[in-house]
């Protein structure tokens, strides 16, 4: 048994206040006994660990490719998403097998150290695999296995052989699926049958409406990312005149019931009212996950935060990858959410990294909020200035 002790805590449990001397109870496993505070004499008993700083519960990173990690600090900023896709192409294999692994496994470590409980991971090849089996009883990774391909005739051997991928993982015990990548790099038939098998397991992940250049190129047919495919010789999807959040949901669309399944809209940077209303009226379960230094590594914008949050969407937290971010921190992400949108309160930033997030895999039962009975493990936050992060503001996990 463990007891641990701070001096103030995020439980998370209904409210988004913060506990003052918090007194939590765990077993050996993680598992919460009890949440109560505390009294000075309770402090004075020698069983009591006592932490300076804020307890929260373990945080779930909602997006990140953790096997580009090799990238750190080769990608040029605010290029835009055309520019982005050319260094891919470019400097994807730029690092070894082996430089690849040893990336990978110091940002395993340091998000287990930050105190990161859950991920959602995108993966397009088996590399990350072995890492999140050594990992898996210490962070619960969930792998989608993201499908790509611009020509209609290539789709069913494109599905299948992502299918294979994800089968590898699963039978290495890991819970894994394969997904869309989005509307701008898929046949408009991979996109449908890729989302509808992937959703076969419960879940996908899409990256929706992250840039200007792609609602251009769905609503037009033109901009940069559309002239970079043409000269390329790639097919484009078609030209609806819409936005691409629409169009991805008029291919999966079930006449008369909403789509089942949890779908994981990433980054929603030009997402609109148009958007939003058509997919609560089409989606059972939507979440529309953010990746703030993502968005501004590359394009130099933040979604519409204010709007996302007057529709009450399920908003959550991710970090991208090194390819497109400096660093693989959910406290930095906060910062730069709370830097930029100054009434956010840290409250309701913790339900989105913590709460929704653990919704979002399926594991609200266990993770994302101090209760008893859960096992969400406990975070330690110091350096806080009244209760906003600071440069100086840092996570650690204690259990």
């Amino acid at each position: 048994m463990k007891k641990i002790a701070a001096d103030y805590a995020f439980t998370l449990n209904g409210s988004l206040k913060p506990v003052e001397r918090p007194l939590i109870v765990t077993d050996e496993g993680g598992k919460i006994l009890s949440v109560s505070q505390f009294t000075d004499k309770d402090l004075k008993a020698q069983d009591i660990e006592y932490h300076k700083g804020t307890l929260i519960p373990g945080m779930v990173n909602a997006h990140c490719h953790i096997e580009l990690s090799h990238l750190k600090g080769v990608f040029r900023q605010a290029t835009g998403m055309s520019g982005f896709i050319n260094q891919i192409n470019e400097l994807r294999e730029s690092v070894d097998e082996q430089g690849r692994l040893k990336a990978m496994q110091a940002e395993f470590e340091n998000f287990y150290r930050q105190g990161v409980v859950a991920v959602s991971d995108i993966s397009n090849c088996n590399e990350s695999f072995p890492l999140k089996k050594e990992y898996q009883k210490k962070v619960y990774y969930r792998t989608f296995v993201e499908l790509f391909g611009t020509e209609k005739a290539d789709s069913e051997a494109i599905l299948e052989g992502g299918q294979k991928v994800a089968d590898q993982a699963t039978a290495m015990g890991l819970d894994a699926s394969v997904t869309p990548h989005s509307c701008y790099t898929m046949s408009p038939k991979l996109l449908e049958i890729t989302a509808k098998r992937g959703l076969e397991s419960g879940s996908i992940s899409y990256h929706s409406q992250e840039s200007q250049e792609e609602e251009d190129m769905i609503a037009k047919g033109s901009g940069a990312l559309a002239d970079n495919y043409r000269s390329r010789g790639l097919s484009t999807p078609p030209v609806t005149g819409g936005t691409a959040l629409e169009y991805f949901i008029d291919l999966i669309a079930e006449k008369d019931k909403k789509v089942q399944g949890r779908i994981n809209l990433v980054h929603n940077v030009v997402i609109s009212q148009k958007s939003i209303d058509r997919a609560k009226e089409a989606l059972e379960s939507p979440f529309f996950t953010i990746c703030p230094l993502s968005n501004i590594f590359i394009h130099r914008q933040l979604p519409p935060i204010d709007l996302m949050m007057k529709n009450n969407l399920k908003i959550c937290l991710g970090t991208d990858s090194l390819s497109s971010n400096l660093i693989l921190d959910m406290i930095r992400e906060m910062e730069c959410l709370q830097d930029n949108f100054p009434s956010l309160e840290l409250g309701q930033i913790l339900k989105w990294a913590c709460t929704n997030g653990a919704e979002l895999l399926g594991k609200q039962d266990t993770l994302g909020s101090i209760k008893e009975g859960k096992t969400p493990g406990i975070v330690l936050l110091e350096n806080l200035d009244d209760f906003r992060i600071t440069k100086d503001t840092k996570s650690t996990r204690i259990a």
